[in-house]
């Protein structure tokens, strides 16, 4: 079984800076991590490749650095990573995205399942994952919680949704969206340590990809990030003295007025 994992790393902290010019993040200017839901994801293929054999990729699109997610995945148990990095590729929204690792993974060829996590922290969209099966023509199943089996051809899954869940049957080649219900993702071992540290991680720009450059980066995003400013927070804290009961009185009276009771 041929999988193929999509990750992205996303900024560790809340200490990030935009391009004034463009309204987009500075991805090397905040310390960066492997988008949480994307370790999901990792452990799923690694899993898999353990029961059904086969090999595990993992794919992303970023900067450079973002080289060192792909060096973590390989350290719990993939077999080899790539990423897509090129400067036609920065401002990209979820469609531009995912066209761009869609023309990757066309470029990988051979592949049974890709599986993406249910979501990233920096876009919160879930949307790269339904919109790459639709550019590669294939299903598409999301928040996938277990894993049933995989036979003939088919995955059979358990699908989280409001009321519980619900058992999904779908033929492969699929792209699945997991959440964190699904595993707990592995710590790396000194062997896979190693492995990274030795990994060479190939680097694809656009025209490794053979991207159409009308449909990467700003100029293929039909939605455009016009302004961001960081929310003013403001507390209004009353206290209120005197006995208990005092207090409880004034209280009551002042949600009155304020009209929540």
């Amino acid at each position: 079984m041929d999988i193929i994992v999509c990750i992205k790393q996303v900024p560790g902290s809340t200490d990030i800076k935009i391009d004034p010019a463009t309204n987009t993040l500075i991805r090397d200017s905040a310390d960066a991590v492997i988008n949480p839901f994307d370790a999901h994801a990792v452990e799923a293929g690694v899993a898999l490749k353990e029961q059904y054999g086969g090999s595990v990729k993992v794919l992303s699109m970023g900067p450079p650095q973002a080289s060192e997610a792909i060096k973590q995945a390989i350290s719990v148990g993939v077999d080899e990573g790539f990423l897509i990095s090129d400067k036609e590729f920065a401002g990209a929204d979820t469609l531009a995205t995912s066209y761009t690792l869609s023309a990757a993974v066309r470029k990988m060829a051979s592949y049974d399942l890709i599986i993406c996590g249910k979501q990233t922290l920096d876009g919160d969209t879930g949307q790269v994952g339904p919109e790459m099966a639709n550019h590669l023509g294939i299903p598409c199943t999301t928040f996938i919680r277990k894993i049933v089996e995989v036979k003939d051809g088919f995955m059979k899954a358990e699908r989280l949704i409001e009321e519980g869940y619900e058992i999904v049957e779908f033929p492969l080649p699929a792209v699945i969206s997991v959440v964190k219900e699904l595993n707990e993702p592995r710590m790396p071992s000194i062997r896979g340590l190693m492995a990274a540290k030795k990994a060479e991680v190939p680097v694809w720009t656009a025209q490794d990809i053979e991207a159409d450059k009308e449909r990467i980066g700003l100029s293929g995003s039909p939605t455009w990030v016009v302004k961001t400013f960081t929310p003013v927070r403001e507390k209004n804290n009353v206290i209120f003295e005197g006995e208990p009961e005092k207090q409880v009185s004034d209280l009551v009276a002042r949600l009155r007025d304020e009209g929540i009771v």
